[in-house]
């Protein structure tokens, strides 16, 4: 689950005004990530991926049918990730909840 991007899977949105038709080609095979003053703003992926990522979204896991491999990948995805900044509005349920 670890992304590797190479140099030109990441362009500002400068250059990418400048060559749509090259990120959109490159956006066929890899996901490109534009951005806006240094930071990431969007990212162009190929509509088959897309449709692989809203799968994988209502993809339903079942622990016990999951192998110790998947169970270990899952397990670092979780422990690796962050919540989103609108997830904070939820952090006050969770305190009534620990109450």
């Amino acid at each position: 689950m670890s992304s590797h991007r190479t140099p030109e899977s990441t362009v500002s949105a400068k250059d990418f005004q400048r060559q749509p038709g090259r990120y959109q080609r490159l956006a066929q095979a890899q996901p490109v990530t534009i951005t806006a003053h240094g930071e990431p703003s969007l990212v162009i992926m190929s509509v088959r991926e897309y449709e692989r990522l809203k799968r994988r979204d209502r993809q339903v896991l079942v622990v016990d049918e999951l192998s110790a491999d998947e169970a270990d990948e899952l397990l670092t995805a979780l422990k690796e990730s962050a919540p989103t900044p609108e997830a904070a509005k939820f952090d006050k349920e969770l305190a009534e909840r620990k109450a």
